[in-house]
């Protein structure tokens, strides 16, 4: 079955003023559809076509040589982006609890200091790229990749990623990536990372 663009599950500018309206519909209705749309013809055809996006982006090197970059850069923001989607909400941000906020605090120091790094690694991020917490199959870890690259193809679990591309924040804070972030932790939906953690933990 062909990959399709999901419902953004709250409406355009249900993140304001963290994250304006007509970002969030040109972000969610143009780019993440053309990722879609790419991501599909390139498999057409394979016997790839009907697998999960998860399936095939752990599974990259064993796809045809001319559809590994096509398939990376496009099968990767659908999924990068779908993940995206889903760690935000209105009414949002604030500190995890429970065990995902034990976590974080013994593995960076505190929860301040988690913020700071992946914000580091968003802000360091050379062009354009994401910033990702995940769990390398130890424990929690910050990296950052560039591109539409996951870290699911390193075999690592994404919890939480922040997209750091322009078209994610040059309507509303130009060329003030760092802003950008800081406001970003206004819309993480905690109660969804917890959810992926308790799920590898």
């Amino acid at each position: 079955m062909a990959f399709s663009v999901p419902d953004l599950p709250y409406a355009f500018d249900a993140l304001e003023p963290h994250i304006d309206a007509q970002t969030m519909e040109i972000h969610h209705d143009k780019h993440h559809a053309a990722y879609v749309n790419n991501a599909n013809a390139a498999l057409e055809g394979t016997e790839w076509a009907d697998r999960s996006v998860e399936d095939v982006l752990t599974n990259l090197a064993a796809l045809p040589a001319d559809k590994q970059g096509p398939v990376r850069n496009n099968a990767g923001g659908h999924y990068n982006h779908t993940l995206f989607w889903e760690s935000m909400g209105p009414g949002k941000g604030g500190e995890p609890g429970g065990a995902l906020g034990d976590a974080i605090a013994s593995t960076f120091g505190s929860f301040g200091e988690f913020q700071a790094q992946l914000k580091a690694a968003g802000v360091g991020r050379f062009g354009s790229g994401w910033a990702w917490l995940v769990h390398n199959g130890s424990g929690l870890a910050i990296v950052s990749t560039p591109n539409q690259d996951n870290p699911i193809s390193d075999g690592h679990t994404p919890l939480l990623g922040v997209d750091v591309w322009e078209h994610a924040y040059y309507l509303k804070y130009q060329n003030r990536r760092p802003d950008y972030l800081d406001a970003w932790w206004h819309t993480v939906n905690w109660d969804v990372v917890a959810e992926r953690f308790a799920a590898v933990a």
